[in-house]
């Protein structure tokens, strides 16, 4: 073999190497991510039922997810915090959960999307300490107008 084809021989499975390693990255990951979920308690699941709550005021705060994603990013934990000492404040007002998507693509798929995304949003928060019954969830709502695609994959969330 001539100098020139060892090179791109290395190259090659450099590259294949790379990839190998990466698809074991993920799958590894996905399965400690997996794992990492455990069944929703009795109390949790009475939670995610749809309330007929009005929002009132401005959110506190907007969680914005990435497209087709419910996962929070690390910079959202920052919410819970937040979220907690506007709870500390009231002591007998609750957090209200509003998952919006746009108007683009399946209705009901999009909605299913809002849903898991306000989920993860109350997930959070009752990790971080807030009490499951202080949570409720508004019915997902679909963004109108020309806003901006960040804005049809957001919750929102009050305390009142």
């Amino acid at each position: 073999m001539s100098q020139d084809e060892n090179e791109t021989q290395g190259v090659v499975f450099g590259v294949l190497a790379g990839v190998i390693f990466g698809v074991i990255a993920l799958v590894v990951g996905l399965g400690v991510w997996k794992a990492g979920q455990t069944a929703a308690p009795a109390a949790m699941v009475a939670v995610a039922e749809e309330s007929d709550i009005a929002p009132v005021g401005e959110a506190l705060a907007k969680v914005y997810f990435a497209v087709s994603s419910a996962a929070l990013g690390e910079g959202d934990q920052a919410v819970v915090g937040q979220t907690v000492a506007a709870l500390a404040a009231k002591a007998d007002a609750i957090v209200l959960l509003s998952g919006f998507h746009d108007q683009s693509g399946d209705p009901a798929m999009n909605a299913e999307l809002a849903k898991q995304r306000a989920l993860a949003v109350r997930d959070a928060l009752v990790a971080g300490g807030v009490a499951v019954d202080r949570v409720k969830m508004r019915k997902p709502e679909s963004t109108l107008g020309s806003g901006s695609a960040e804005e049809g994959r957001r919750v929102e969330i009050r305390v009142q």
